[in-house]
């Protein structure tokens, strides 16, 4: 071996040593720690329901926008238009035809639902404590949130919630629903 593929191999050894080093004090803590400091962030989705009543998934698609602290939207554009603005308290349901709105605390299941991706964008663990064991598994740029309901309301709709991302963005989140239906959204980072 030469001396220059020597000092290569050397320089290459050391980075990824001082890439695994850095990552080694990184956890639960750490990423949401990152997660807390985005203060907005913007994607499109496309969110595919596997129903053991259809022999093919159930496509939707549109766009997400979460504002820190507490305010996401979903908006749905394909295959029907649909709204969904949770804020605070309150969730919000508009269509073409209708508006509905309800507060969260009315109905302990679809706060825990809701809890569970929004307190992952806000980096809040203690709320994520309240609704579910919480397990992190990976690195930094490329972890896998698992939440287990530990409410037994919840726990008879939804077996597991599983939110992975790199860094501070979420790419995939996937709900294992109790009866064996799921569902898999993906997310992309809006260009604009």
């Amino acid at each position: 071996m030469t001396s220059g593929a020597s000092a290569l191999l050397a320089a290459l050894c050391v980075s990824h040593a001082a890439l695994a080093q850095s990552d080694a004090g990184w956890g639960l803590t750490q990423l949401m720690q990152e997660l807390r400091a985005v203060k907005s962030a913007h994607g499109k989705f496309v969110e595919r329901k596997h129903l053991a009543v259809l022999s093919a998934p159930l496509e939707v698609s549109g766009t997400l926008a979460y504002t820190a602290p507490d305010r996401l939207e979903k908006r749905t554009e394909q295959p029907r238009v649909e709204r969904l603005i949770v804020e605070g308290n309150r969730l919000t349901i508009e269509d073409p035809r209708r508006r509905r709105s309800y507060a969260l605390e009315d109905n302990p299941p679809v706060r825990a639902f809701v809890e569970s991706i929004r307190s992952t964008l806000a980096g809040d663990l203690d709320t994520l404590d309240r609704f579910y064991a919480v397990r992190l598994e990976g690195e930094r740029t490329a972890w896998r949130l698992t939440l287990k309901p530990t409410e037994p309301a919840m726990q008879g709709l939804v077996s597991e919630i599983r939110i992975g991302g790199r860094g501070a963005w979420i790419e995939a989140i996937e709900i294992l629903e109790a009866g064996g239906d799921r569902s898999v959204m993906t997310i992309k980072r809006d260009a604009s």
